[in-house]
């Protein structure tokens, strides 16, 4: 565990699945993508009337099981309640190896899963605030079951994710799954195990290379198949799916004859390589059992370094990231906390990198801007602020209070991780207020208000007012949309993600 004080400092309808169960018809040798077209229940065998398209979805992190929906298409919902139970949905389509990608939204408190072959499940579940996930959680690789062995190990073979990954309920979230079929000679005796190559969820690594001996609970069949049917478990709870991919390779035998699918890797296995920056040594991995701040170079999309980041971990496994030139938290992400490989390797090149979900809040900008109203446009850069960093101070949990001087006012900056993980808390202080100095609280391709909070980005996160006097602006900026509020004397709000 690292820990330093710094306390000052200078700065298709499912016509995707491509032809698998044709011996005699061959795809191109490089993996082909078919897009889930969703603009009916075509693809699916017999969809129960818990299964729905819709134009649009979302839901109410206070309300159990709950989700809105708008007329359209484009996204598949499934939402069962007490007058409607829920089924399972199988595709028409059958599948052998396959790379599987697509966004999910989970509504509060439900579970759902993805069954590979009808056999294999990948489970869906609303583990929010969950800090130690197991094989039942979002992300796990369901248990096996055999009533036959004694009581406490019925149960079997489960996989816990790397690390809990998951977003809180109605948000997006983004999942991609490499599958190997299980593998049978001429007569038909299974002579290789299914296997999960991989799955990635919110672009980290939660399953690797996972042997599996057998269908796990709730196989729609105890026995294993060369192909069968993408299963969406629909009894549970309510769930949104979009964006469904699939990448489909040449039928190939083990003796060279057409027959079951290759396995399709390299995808997964270029973007594993390019989180890595190709490092063939032990990784120099930071964590945060305490609360914990690391200074370090931070690179960001798009090719933005942040050259003075102050990068802030907990216990909770809710980290941030603060941008010292900016007055900005410019990310925060649930998971590990730093990988310092690039920092510390060698001679390094003085960067860290985040190990776990990240949420990205785009081009560090300052949060902080006199404006002559609600409408006129953000400040570019400091140019004319008087922006000067004057440190910072822990509090009495080791908890950074940035500091700093904005249009001769004093600032000070404290965020704190909410109760069991949920996110950030964010309180801005000022001495001898204006009134038109303004909070920037979100920059964002589309912004929503649902309940008193806000959307961001297509559902990436929230953003929740917390002392709220003074509603949010959501305005027009670029062809985007800020979101943007007076500060009086302070401002506390919180990101939820």
């Amino acid at each position: 565990m690292l820990k330093m004080k710094h306390h000052s400092f200078s700065l298709a309808a499912l016509t995707g699945f491509a032809c698998l169960c044709s011996a005699g018809t061959l795809l191109a040798q490089q993996p082909t993508v078919k897009n889930v077209e969703l603009t009916d229940l075509s693809a699916f065998k017999n969809p129960g009337s818990s299964w729905q398209i819709v134009g649009g979805v979302a839901a109410d992190i206070n309300k159990q099981n709950f989700l809105y929906t708008s007329k359209g298409a484009g996204i598949l919902v499934n939402y069962p309640t007490k007058n409607q139970h829920g089924a399972d949905l199988f595709s028409v389509a059958e599948h052998g190896d396959i790379d599987l990608e697509l966004d999910y939204l989970m509504a509060s408190g439900s579970n759902s899963g993805i069954y590979l072959q009808g056999r294999y499940e990948l489970q869906l579940e609303d583990s929010w605030a969950t800090k130690n996930a197991s094989y039942a959680n979002n992300g796990g690789i369901y248990e096996r079951w055999n009533d036959g062995k004694p009581e406490g190990q019925k149960g079997y073979e489960g996989h816990s994710p790397r690390q809990n990954a998951s977003k809180a309920p109605g948000l997006w979230q983004h999942l991609k799954i490499s599958f190997q079929a299980p593998r049978f000679n001429n007569s038909g005796a299974k002579i290789a195990n299914a296997r999960f190559l991989k799955v990635e969820l919110n672009g980290v690594l939660i399953q690797e290379n996972v042997d599996l001996s057998g269908p796990t609970r709730g196989s729609m069949s105890a026995d294993e198949q060369a192909s069968g049917p993408l299963r969406l478990q629909g009894d549970h709870g309510a769930v949104a799916f979009r964006n469904i991919k699939i990448w489909a390779k040449p039928i190939v035998k083990a003796n060279g004859d057409s027959d079951s699918e290759t396995a399709i890797t390299s995808k997964v296995k270029n973007a594993d390589e390019a989180n890595t920056n190709n490092y063939q040594v032990d990784p120099v991995l930071v964590d945060a059992p305490v609360n914990t701040v690391l200074r370090s170079f931070m690179d960001l999309a798009n090719h933005v370094r942040v050259v003075h980041a102050v990068s802030v971990g907990s216990a909770e496994q809710v980290h941030y990231t603060y941008d010292l030139d900016k007055g900005a938290i410019v990310q925060v992400w649930r998971g590990g906390f730093l990988d310092a490989t690039p920092m510390w390797h060698d001679r390094g090149d003085g960067s860290s990198r985040p190990r776990g979900a990240v949420q990205q809040f785009g081009k560090p900008i300052l949060n902080l801007a006199k404006l002559s109203s609600a409408q006129t446009a953000w400040v570019n850069d400091t140019t004319g602020t008087g922006f000067k960093i004057n440190g910072y101070e822990l509090d009495d949990q080791d908890r950074p209070v940035f500091m700093y001087t904005i249009y001769g006012k004093q600032v000070k900056d404290a965020t704190v991780v909410i109760e069991n993980g949920k996110g950030i808390s964010r309180t801005i202080s000022v001495e001898n207020p204006s009134a038109d100095l303004y909070v920037r609280l979100a920059d964002a391709a589309s912004i929503e208000e649902l309940n008193g909070m806000y959307l961001i980005d297509d559902k990436s996160y929230y953003i929740k007012l917390d002392n709220a006097g003074d509603k949010p602006v959501i305005r027009d900026s670029n062809g985007r949309k800020e979101l943007i509020m007076p500060l009086r004397s302070s401002l506390s709000y919180s990101i939820l993600f």
